[in-house]
């Protein structure tokens, strides 16, 4: 499983993912996201969901991705647990898509807190030192 962690905010979760490639760090982020949801180790891969994202620069990238898979939880009541994320730039910024497999959320899954929305809070998308990459924000709860 990609790596991925939650981090302590004052009233709610920060979520992070590293990756070798911007693409593995937009995945771990994504599993981080549907881990404060529920226990993403319960998810199965049953559904496949194409995603396409854009933004202008990273940051609204990331939001707009993480802003259609939380659409998708709260329209279809899908749960994510794995992505293939592909990121292209554009004339303008960046386009994403991706493959989000995960199942329709059910007990099994142990739900936690609900994620309301997706913030540009703490929002950091950066290579660090020793060259992988590192996303992250604290989503509204």
């Amino acid at each position: 499983m990609k790596k991925w962690e939650h981090y302590e905010h004052t009233a709610d979760i920060g979520i992070r993912g590293y990756g070798d490639t911007l693409e593995e760090a937009f995945e771990a982020v994504a599993i981080a996201l549907f881990d404060v949801m529920v226990n993403v180790r319960k998810v199965e891969k049953k559904e496949a969901r194409l995603i396409e994202a854009e933004g202008e620069d990273l940051q609204s990238l990331l939001y707009d991705f993480l802003e259609r898979l939380l659409i998708l939880h709260d329209v279809e009541g899908l749960v994510f647990r794995d992505f293939d994320v592909k990121i292209k730039k554009s004339k303008k910024g960046y386009k994403l898509e991706a493959v989000a497999y995960g199942e329709h959320l059910s007990e099994k899954h142990e739900p936690k807190e609900e994620v309301k929305a997706i913030t540009y809070h703490e929002m950091e998308i950066k290579r660090l030192e020793e060259g992988k990459w590192m996303a992250q924000l604290v989503p509204d709860i």
